[in-house]
C-alpha cells in the first residue's frame, strides 16, 4: 500500500517538486540534488567556499602515475602514485607538479565525472616543479587563473585536490594566505611561494589554491610542505606557473641560461663528503665541455668571487644570479686562481637539454 502511495505521489513526505505533471515520481541524481540544495540554502550556508567548490571542483582532476622501479633485489616492479591537476584549457590541457608525473610509464587522468582517460606529457620543469599534461577530450570544465601579484595576507585560501589518493578525490580544505614571497631552496635555487594554512597533503600536489572569487592563485605542492609542521603549506604562484606553462607548450621545456660549472660552497661540499677550506667565493669543481665557462677559460679549482661586481659566497647566490639573466646576456665573472684574481666576460648560452638514448 505504501509503495502504491509513493508511486502515485500521495505520500505526504514527497514535495511538489518530486512529481512531474503526470503525477509520476522524479528521481534526482546526487549532483542535481546538491545543486538544488545549494540554490535553496541560506546565505549563511551558501558561502564563497561552497560556491567555489561547486564551480571550480569539476576542473580539478586526479593523476595516477604508473612507473617502473627497482626493488631491493634489483627486480623490476611497477609503482603507482596519485596527485592532482587543474584543467586550464577545455581541449584537455592540465597543469600539475613535475614530481607528480616524474618517471611515469603511463599517466591516467581521472575526471570529476568519473571517467578516466590516458594523459600525455607535454613538458615538465624540475626547477619550478611544474608540468603540463594533455588528454584527448573536448569541452572540459576549465579553471580561471587569477593574479597572484594581487594576493593579500589574511585573505581566504581554498585548496582542492586528492589528499591521500583518489578515494578522497575533490576534497576541499580552507584557510588563509599566511605569507607572500616565502623563499625556499629547491635544487639549490631559491623559489618564491605562497604560504597557506589550508591543509595540503600528499595527493594534493598539483591541485588548485583558489581565492574567494574562485580564481586559481597557485598550484599546491605537498613536496614543499614542511615535514612535521602543521599549518604550513606552499603553492607556486600562478603568475610564475603561467609563464612556465607557455614555454612548456611551445617547446616542451623551459629555456634557461647557464655558465656550465659545477660549484661547491662549504655546505654543498659537505653533502658530498668533501671538506672545503675557502674563506669566500665558491669552488669550481667541474667545467662542462664546450660550455660558456669552458670557452671563457675557467678551470677546475678556480674560486668564483663575484658576478658583475657582486660578491657571491654560495651556490644558491650564483645560480639565482644566472637564472635572473637572459640567454645571450654577458656577465663579468671574477675568479681567483692560485692567488691571482682575474675577471672575464662570459656570454650566457641556453642550457642543453638531455637527449633520449
Amino acid at each position: 500500500m505504501c509503495s502504491a502511495l509513493l508511486l502515485s505521489g500521495c505520500d505526504k513526505n514527497i514535495g511538489e517538486d518530486s512529481v512531474d505533471d503526470n503525477g509520476k515520481a522524479v528521481v534526482k541524481t546526487s549532483a542535481e540534488a546538491a545543486t538544488s540544495s545549494s540554490s535553496k540554502a541560506s546565505d549563511a550556508r551558501n558561502t564563497p567556499v561552497v560556491r567555489v567548490a561547486k564551480s571550480v571542483g569539476p576542473s580539478v582532476v586526479g593523476i595516477t602515475n604508473k612507473a617502473v622501479a627497482r626493488d631491493f633485489f634489483n627486480r623490476t616492479v611497477e609503482t603507482e602514485g596519485v596527485g592532482s591537476g587543474v584543467i586550464f584549457r577545455k581541449d584537455g590541457y592540465i597543469v600539475t607538479n613535475n614530481h607528480v608525473i616524474a618517471g611515469a610509464k603511463e599517466l591516467i587522468v581521472s575526471l570529476s565525472d568519473g571517467n578516466t582517460v590516458n594523459g600525455e606529457l607535454v613538458g615538465a620543469d624540475e626547477i619550478t616543479d611544474i608540468a603540463v599534461v594533455k588528454v584527448n577530450a573536448k569541452d572540459l570544465p576549465v579553471a580561471t587563473f587569477g593574479n597572484s601579484d594581487d594576493v593579500m595576507v589574511g585573505e581566504p585560501a581554498i585548496a582542492i585536490g586528492n589528499p591521500m589518493g583518489l578515494e578522497f578525490q575533490g576534497s576541499v580544505t580552507v584557510g588563509v594566505i599566511s605569507a607572500l614571497n616565502r623563499t625556499l631552496e629547491l635544487n639549490d635555487r631559491r623559489v618564491k611561494l605562497l604560504q597557506t594554512d589550508a591543509a595540503i597533503s600528499p595527493g594534493n600536489s598539483g591541485g588548485a589554491l583558489l581565492n574567494a572569487d574562485g580564481e586559481v592563485i597557485g598550484i599546491n605542492s605537498a613536496k614543499l610542505a614542511t615535514n612535521g609542521v602543521e599549518g604550513m603549506g606552499f603553492a607556486i604562484p600562478i603568475n610564475t606557473v603561467q609563464s612556465i606553462i607557455n614555454e612548456l607548450m611551445e617547446k616542451g621545456y623551459v629555456a634557461r641560461p647557464y655558465l656550465g660549472v659545477t660549484i661547491f660552497d662549504k655546505q654543498t661540499a659537505a653533502r658530498y663528503g668533501y671538506s672545503l677550506s675557502i674563506e669566500k667565493g665558491v669552488y669550481v669543481f667541474q667545467i662542462a665541455v664546450g660550455s660558456p665557462a669552458d670557452k671563457a677559460g675557467l678551470q677546475r679549482g678556480d674560486i668564483i668571487l663575484a658576478v658583475d661586481d657582486k660578491e657571491v659566497n654560495s651556490v644558491t647566490e650564483v645560480r639565482n644570479d644566472i637564472a635572473a639573466r637572459k640567454i645571450g646576456d654577458k656577465v663579468k665573472v671574477k675568479y681567483d686562481r692560485d692567488g691571482k684574481e682575474t675577471t672575464v666576460e662570459i656570454e650566457l648560452k641556453e642550457i642543453p637539454q638531455p637527449t633520449n638514448q
